[in-house]
């Protein structure tokens, strides 16, 4: 990749400054100039956020709230997920649809108390955070306020010594647990946090005011166990982690349920659920769901048996030469030094142990279906 940093037709983060002056190699990504990679290097990065803690700048994220007495139902009608049933304080995954159950966006998004005047906090993929703003809009903008905030600045700290790092500054922050989510001041700022991220470790995501993003990224910095980290660990981790990346390994051509999603649709909007159905593609995705063999592809995991990377778009063919799918992501792990992929198969091959081959540069590269996540999540669960 060439480097944009310079290029005047992209955006910057509040911290640009700071990753040019850490050393940082930016590219252009989502419309932004971004933090690859630090002098470190990747693999390093990727290993330190295994064993101590790292800070990412994904400043390119969207985030809007959504104010109003119907806000949580509005939000559910988009979605096939319990929105309306979520505590305060809590927060959860969750997919917009498109008519034809096609997966537009996923989404975090939390309840910060709105039964006593607060609101939804959604957080949303940096590449679709205007579509889905229209779109969200367009559909509910009559039922709840929906207000974007572009003023605000995103930081991950992610890793097993995250929390011993920002217990120093923010001192009752080890009370939370996975996904969930309260205000703290950090270092002087005004910050909302969660307890969650994208790297399958324990650790926190943290909206900040863009104005004070540099201050608190200095202070996490200064800890003896934070390094910074750029968006190729951010995309290695996650892989490892088996989460999918939006555009590779999810978008409007997907379901859930072909991308074995089915543990974001809670009981209660299912068949049979109180509030089952009423989102968009809920017939589909509902039937897929009820009858997995209407799919007539799914996500799968898999470890190639040689040590040749196999990268997304790869063809994936059965031992008899028959195509059955592509692989969506595709890398050689840091962690476990094998070539890992996530790829979509026919029902047929997705067996576990099923033995496929993925074409690279003509060649076959022999593969093996396996278990998702290919590294154990440690989330912190209390």
């Amino acid at each position: 990749m060439l480097d944009n940093a310079s290029d005047s037709t992209l955006f910057t983060t509040s911290l640009n400054t700071l990753h040019l002056e850490l050393g940082a190699r930016m590219v252009a990504f989502a419309g932004y100039s971004m933090p690859v990679q630090y002098p470190a290097g990747l693999i390093a990065e990727h290993l330190h956020t295994r064993l101590a803690a790292s800070l990412f700048d994904v400043s390119h994220m969207g985030q809007m709230r959504l104010e109003g007495q119907d806000a949580a139902a509005a939000l559910e009608s988009l979605m096939p997920v319990d929105v309306i049933g979520l505590a305060a304080g809590k927060q959860r995954y969750g997919l917009l649809l498109d008519e034809a159950g096609g997966i537009l966006d996923d989404l975090m998004f939390v309840n910060r108390n709105l039964a006593d005047g607060g609101d939804i906090f959604i957080i949303v993929n940096g590449a679709c955070k205007a579509a889905d703003l229209a779109h969200i809009e367009r559909h509910i903008g009559t039922r709840c306020a929906v207000i974007p905030m572009p003023d605000r600045a995103l930081l991950a700290l992610q890793g097993p010594l995250a929390a011993t790092a920002l217990g120093r500054l923010a001192p009752g922050v080890e009370k939370l647990v996975f996904m969930t989510g309260g205000r703290f001041e950090i270092a002087g700022c005004d910050c909302y946090l969660t307890r969650s991220g994208y790297t399958g470790e324990d650790g926190f995501e943290i909206s900040v005011p863009a104005d004070q993003a540099m201050t608190l990224a200095r202070a996490l910095l200064a800890q003896s166990e934070v390094k910074p980290a750029g968006l190729g660990a951010r995309n290695s981790l996650r892989l490892e982690a088996g989460l999918c990346l939006y555009g590779n390994d999810i978008d409007t051509s997907t379901t859930p349920i072909q991308a074995q999603l089915n543990w974001a649709i809670q009981k209660v909007r299912r068949s049979g659920g109180a509030r089952a159905g009423g989102f968009p593609g809920a017939e589909r995705i509902l039937a897929e769901l009820d009858e997995p063999s209407r799919l007539s592809r799914q996500r799968v995991g898999l470890i190639a048996l040689e040590r040749i990377p196999v990268r997304e778009h790869s063809a994936l063919h059965a031992i008899d030469g028959t195509l059955l799918g592509e692989v969506s992501s595709g890398l050689l792990s840091p962690s476990l030094n094998q070539a890992l992929a996530m790829g979509y198969v026919t029902p047929s091959h997705a067996a576990l142990g099923t033995r496929i081959q993925a074409r690279v540069r003509g060649k076959p590269v022999p593969m093996q279906v396996c278990a998702l996540p290919f590294i154990a999540n440690r989330y912190f669960r209390g």
